[in-house]
């Protein structure tokens, strides 16, 4: 029999070329993703074919009797196109050694044959070029140790790839890989197995890997019978210091790099790294339907059981991986993080037999670090440390489902609550008591110890647990602790395990706590495999949707999608209601049946709210779209979603040297960048300040003062405060990085081609060159040289000033006003928050869930701002919920820049303040740049979403200056070519048009998270209505009602006329006279009213500001 390799299966119908599975276990008729084990080689193969076919890569087959269909890159999966029982490229996979993918060459299945030479055209290169990928991969011969025979049918393994295949009657084998690194495994009957890591495959040339199997002989002389492989244990088991943690660390990680990814999340008060290793088939990312575990140890620095068994734990994984089933399946499907020490600086000063201290238990500060999270039942108002800052961080940027945090001191499992509403010491229950029970008791039943309930027995003689678990508030109360804060705040189960009685116990007995949790801590990993997962997609397009709601009836508390619409829902075994919500969607709930041991898939697909909906209303006509829209709504989507935005960010790494720059080399830098970058950058003076230093504006597009209408602009503002240079300093620093990665970085390229971006660095250099460094709290350079706070001098009422705006104001007003932004960010000092109008005090805000979603996107993109914090100087520490909050509420004041660019500019604005240190050392900028980087990225981004349009009459005339009223609140207005564009929060919106002349116009729309705006067109008709009526009946009205007055001045004038000659002459002078008082009365009439229209209109006391004011929309 013929072991084929590569294969390819012709067909005709379509364009396109499609790869396993054809088929889903849940067979719905179409849109179901369904993936092979090896779908990321399919993808590729399918696209070699695809790329090299001129008609297939369009994606467009353009076929008679599906015109609309599309696929993109000319490739899709079997049964997400439509589902095919029984097909011969699932059955190639599933049954023999061979990938299969099937080709559609052709709309028409039976063409006359005059049309063959021009198929043969088009796929000619094609068929090469996937032939020859027949040889990629790793290739080679299996043979007997001692007989050096050949070994057919040994499964050739690769980690983490849940598909095998065979050798051949030869001990030949072929295995096709993409380029990467692999641990490769050949594992026969009889034989022992052999594996070899590492193993590097290129884009090249098969990689030749030969393996030589050595027989095993069992003791009953039974050579079928293979004796179980036992895995392989920890080498030595000793205490280590924080600098042999770290080699340790390193060395797993250089020695296993196909499973391992090492980081850290932050460090201690004494600089320490805070290290985390991943261990995992894809350890660098989060793949989509993999759930997310972790293992912390040492938040007690002198509890160091835990510390010392997550090493074990880390090289029991690496050791067993691809060679015992459990390690492998666990390592294959799960992503596990592991943190050996919360705080490697107790440790340092904690003693080796300490029993029961507390020498080393707190942090460097001195601080417990488990009671130093927010509590959701009491203010705490210690002061965050950096280990906690840093830890919820980290568990806010990853989609944790489940966690044990490991201490020492006594032998239990402890689960939420810890505390409750009365600070009081009984039974806590969470809404998910069931489930943490049952995941703690997972772990205490694989623990004999832990599980008889009787900890510590010479300590405290009459303490027992059942089942060796308890609820945390009924042993006793913990105020801030971790495990409750990982419940409350994020998606993640946390529960606390106490390893033992001592907490830091000789080295010698290491090796017995091994034994005594290696199974449980094993089982607790899989725990993070029960329950409902699945995906939330779009009905529209399949494409996950981020932070949907999962609930489930009679539990009350929800669980929200990761950034690619994956989620993981704990359960216990039971039927639920589960209901996935997003905005802008339809609700959908499905029943599900979660049986013990594992986790039922349970996939959502919402249709949005607005595409059943038959009122004409919401038929909104879309923009037809260039190629050049469509890559765009690609890229804001991609950056949008999953780890795209972070990817760009480690992707535009630049080399920076961080200072502090005075008017005089601000000025040279900016000059710098235009001489350096002059096709994408030009500089504006706005104006100069008092002490005549110039306010520059940096443009950044790319055909810069060229009018583009139709493109975003945004604005970046720093320096409005001399005192708090942070900002400024952070814009030089973003517009260097956009220009340096301009033509280099795809996204940044395009970012800048498609957005006219506007940087001024500081608005008040007289301020600035007053301040001075290292100054946290010092007002000096705040003012401008006036004395002048310049965020209270923004008025465009001028009967609400007192007296002129100052220089560097009114450019800034110009400015504002002049240039037609779609989204303003400015930056300040002294804070750690986001804020969003208004300043002043109002009692209602327009569109204030739009303005606190924009704060909120700054805030989620900045690693500590969204943790909510703020600085424990400025009395907002504990209060400030996801980072954001509105400015009147931080301090209200009226004349700010922010208010004005709301009321007059129509830009919505946010300020951000950076850092809790006005004027920190220039040492600090580097970090200040790290943390902001992907937040002043994510605006570039977010410029991008909501809605945006044109409107036009009916012969295709743009309308300049019509009103586009946004939920009946806010109002844009159309600029040059009618276009507009409008920021708003995701939901559904109502729009209205009005322009003067014609018929008003409503439509609907639905903005999406993750999305490109919507872009509609609004086509107005003539208002033919006159004061309410339709025109043909005033008209007519109006005819008829002149033709009576006609008729009846007719009869009038005969009837005077008739009287007139029967007057007397003596009657003639009387009326000659009268004739000359009317005409002198006319006349005196005349002046009269010509006098009284001269002053209608004009109002002398009213100031040109005062118009602007009455006419702002």
């Amino acid at each position: 029999m013929t072991q084929f390799v590569l294969s390819g299966n012709l067909h005709g119908g379509t364009v396109v070329a499609s790869y396993p599975f054809d088929d889903s276990a849940s067979h719905p008729r179409q849109g179901q993703y369904s993936q092979a084990a090896d779908d990321s080689l399919f993808r590729y193969l399918a696209l070699v074919y695809a790329q090299n076919h001129p008609g297939m890569k369009t994606g467009q087959p353009n076929c008679p009797d599906s015109p609309t269909e599309t696929f993109k890159d000319g490739i899709t999966n079997g049964a997400r196109w439509y589902d095919v029982p029984g097909g011969m490229q699932d059955y190639n996979y599933l049954f023999g050694n061979c990938l299969e993918i099937t080709m559609e060459l052709s709309c028409c299945k039976y063409p006359p044959a005059s049309e063959l030479h021009k198929e043969w055209d088009l796929n000619r290169e094609s068929l090469l070029a996937y032939m020859e990928k027949v040889h990629i991969g790793v290739r080679g011969y299996v043979k007997d140790a001692v007989s050096g025979g050949a070994l057919s049918d040994v499964s050739i393994v690769v980690a983490g790839i849940n598909h095998n295949l065979t050798t051949g009657k030869y001990g030949d084998y072929y295995r096709l890989l993409l380029p990467g690194t692999y641990n490769i495994t050949a594992v026969a009957r009889g034989y022992s197995s052999m594996t070899v890591d590492h193993v590097e495959v290129t884009g090249g040339k098969a990689v030749q890997l030969n393996f030589t199997l050595a027989p095993v002989v069992s003791e009953a002389n039974n050579p079928t019978l293979v004796p179980p492989v036992l895995p392989l244990q920890p080498q030595e088991f000793r205490h280590h210091n924080y600098g042999d943690m770290e080699l340790f660390l390193r060395k797993y990680s250089s020695e296993y790099t196909s499973i391992t990814h090492l980081y850290s999340v932050g460090h201690s008060v004494e600089g320490r790294e805070l290290y985390v290793m991943v261990i995992s088939d894809n350890p660098n990312i989060h793949e989509h339907g993999e759930p997310e575990f972790k293992y912390i140890a040492n938040m007690h620095g002198n509890e160091v059981v835990g510390r010392e068994l997550l090493l074990n734990l880390i090289e029991y994984l690496c050791r067993n991986y691809g060679t015992d089933p459990e390690v492998t399946q666990l390592v294959n499907n799960t992503r596990i993080h592991i943190m050996p020490s919360m705080n490697p600086d107790g440790y340092e000063v904690a003693k080796e037999g300490d029993a029961n201290g507390f020498k080393g238990r707190n942090n460097f500060n001195n601080i417990d670090l488990n009671r130093n999270f927010p509590d959701q039942f009491f203010p705490n108002t210690v002061v965050r440390q950096p280990e906690t800052l840093a830890v919820m961080s980290w568990l806010s940027s990853i989609p944790f489902v489940l966690s044990a945090n490991l201490h020492g001191g006594s032998l239990v499992v402890n689960y939420p609550f810890d505390d409750d509403k009365d600070g009081n010491t009984h039974y806590s229950p969470s809404p998910d008591d069931a489930v943490f029970q049952m995941v703690a008791r997972a772990y205490s039943q694989e623990n004999s110890l832990m599980h008889k309930g009787h900890p510590c027995e010479d300590r405290y003689p009459g303490e027992y647990f059942e089942d060796g678990i308890t609820n945390g508030a009924k042993w006793y109360t913990v105020r801030g602790g971790m495990q409750d804060w990982n419940y409350v705040n994020t998606n993640c189960f946390e529960v606390t395990i106490e390893l033992g009685c001592y907490k830091f116990p000789k080295a010698q007995d290491l090796p017995q706590y091994w034994e005594q949790n290696r199974r449980a801590l094993l089982q607790f990993i899989h725990q993070v495999h029960v329950g409902v997962k699945g995906t939330v997609s779009d009905a529209r397009d399949g494409s996950g949707i981020p932070n949907a709601t999962i609930s489930v009836e009679g539990i009350h508390h929800n669980v929200t999608t990761a950034l690619t619409g994956d989620y993981w829902r704990l359960l216990v075994p039971g039927t639920y209601s589960i209901t996935a919500t997003a905005h802008g969607f339809k609700p959908v709930t499905i029943y599900a049946t979660v049986q013990k041991g594992h986790a039922e898939q349970v996939n959502f697909r919402l249709s949005r709210l607005s595409s059943d909906n038959n009122d004409p209303s919401t038929s909104v006509p879309h923009v037809t779209q260039s190629p050049s829209d469509i890559a765009l709504e690609s890229l804001i989507k991609e950056l949008s979603l999953g780890q795209g935005l972070e990817q760009l960010v480690r992707s535009t790494a630049t080399e920076s040297s961080f200072r502090y720059r005075r008017s005089k080399e601000l000025s040279a830098f900016l000059r710098g960048l235009t001489l350096n970058f002059p096709k994408i950058t030009y500089l504006h003076s706005l104006g100069q300040s008092v002490e005549f230093r110039t306010i520059w504006a940096l443009e950044i597009s790319n055909k810069p003062e060229e009018a583009e209408p139709s493109e975003p602009k945004i604005r970046f503002v720093a320096g409005i405060h001399g005192n708090a240079p942070v900002g400024t300093e952070l814009l030089l620093e973003f517009a260097a990085f956009l220009c340096i990665n301009y033509g280099k970085n795809p996204s940044i390229t395009r970012l800048i081609n498609e957005t006219r971006i506007f940087i001024v660095p500081s608005v008040n250099p007289d301020g600035r060159e007053r301040a001075i460094e290292k100054q946290c709290t010092s007002t000096q350079g705040s003012t401008n040289f006036n004395g002048k706070d310049l965020d209270t001098d923004f008025f465009g009422n001028a009967s609400l000033r007192l007296l002129d705006a100052q220089p560097e104001t009114k450019a800034m007003m110009n400015f504002i006003l002049n240039r037609g932004f779609t989204l303003s960010v400015a930056l300040d000092g002294g804070a750690l928050v986001a804020t969003y109008p208004y300043d002043k005090p109002v009692q209602t805000v327009e569109n204030e869930g739009t303005l606190k979603y924009l704060a909120g996107v700054y805030a989620n993109n900045h690693p500590k701002m969204h943790l909510g914090y703020g600085c424990s100087n400025n009395g907002l520490n504990d209060n400030i919920p996801n980072g954001v909050m509105r400015a009147a509420e931080r301090q209200s004041h009226m004349g700010s820049m922010k208010d004005f660019s709301m009321d007059f500019g129509h830009c919505p604005e946010i300020t951000v303040y950076t850092g809790c240190c006005l004027f920190p050392p220039a040492e600090q900028l580097f970090t200040a740049w790290a943390e902001n980087k992907k937040a002043l990225l994510s605006m570039l981004v977010e410029v991008h979403k909501g809605v945006r349009g044109m409107v036009r009459d009916k012969s295709g005339k743009p309308i300049v200056g019509a009103i586009i009223v946004l939920n009946r609140g806010v109002r844009v207005l159309t600029t040059e070519g009618g276009y507009f564009h409008a920021l708003l929060a995701p939901g559904n919106h109502n729009i209205e048009a009005v322009a003067d002349g014609y018929q008003q116009q409503h439509q609907k729309v639905v903005v999406s998270s993750y999305e490109a705006a919507s872009s509609i067109i609004i086509e107005f008709n003539l208002d033919n209505s006159i004061f309410g009526f339709p025109r043909e009946f005033v008209v007519a009205s109006a005819a008829a009602s002149m033709t009576a007055l006609v008729v009846t001045a007719c009869i009038i004038w005969c009837v005077c006329a008739a009287k007139s000659n029967r007057q007397k002459d003596g009657f003639h002078r009387l009326r000659q006279h009268h004739e000359e008082y009317e005409d002198e009365i006319r006349l005196t009439s005349m002046g009269s009213k010509k006098s009284l229209l001269s002053n209608e209109f004009k109002d002398e006391s009213e100031s040109d500001e005062e118009t602007l004011y009455a006419n702002k929309i």
